[in-house]
């Protein structure tokens, strides 16, 4: 099980505004910021549901290919909400709000470039 991941960003501020609005549909919020000088290298900014931050972007060396992400959505509905909530914090579509059979019969997704080209994913394994 994993706990938390985090990913290297190339623009700290941007990349932390896209993250804001595209999660804020799924309940996801940015709950602590670590700085540069607290840390002695990078600075982070953690983003989960109250009291447990579990994805985390910071500065730092980012890795030479896109990561994929995907967070889980109580409903479809919130799938669909977070895609135009990526969009309109500046993602790229790179899937719209869909069944993915192939994945899982229930398997329901929508997936967007993040400003760094980072696959971020909401999905959701519940029938309609």
């Amino acid at each position: 099980m994993l706990d938390h991941v985090g990913l290297a960003v190339s623009d700290f501020e941007r990349a932390k505004a896209f993250y804001q609005m595209a999660l804020a549909p799924l309940g996801i919020t940015l709950l602590f910021e670590i700085t540069a000088e607290q840390t002695g290298a990078d600075a982070h900014a953690g983003f989960g549901t109250p009291g447990r931050p579990f994805f985390w972007i910071g500065t730092g060396p980012q890795p030479a290919r896109s990561v994929h992400v995907a967070f889980a959505s109580p409903d479809r509905a919130t799938v669909a909400a977070f895609h135009q909530a990526a969009l309109a914090a500046g993602g790229t579509d790179n899937g719209a709000p869909g069944p993915r059979p192939h994945y899982h019969a229930d398997y329901y997704g929508a997936f967007v470039r993040d400003p760094d080209g980072n696959n971020i994913e909401a999905c959701c394994r519940r029938p309609e």
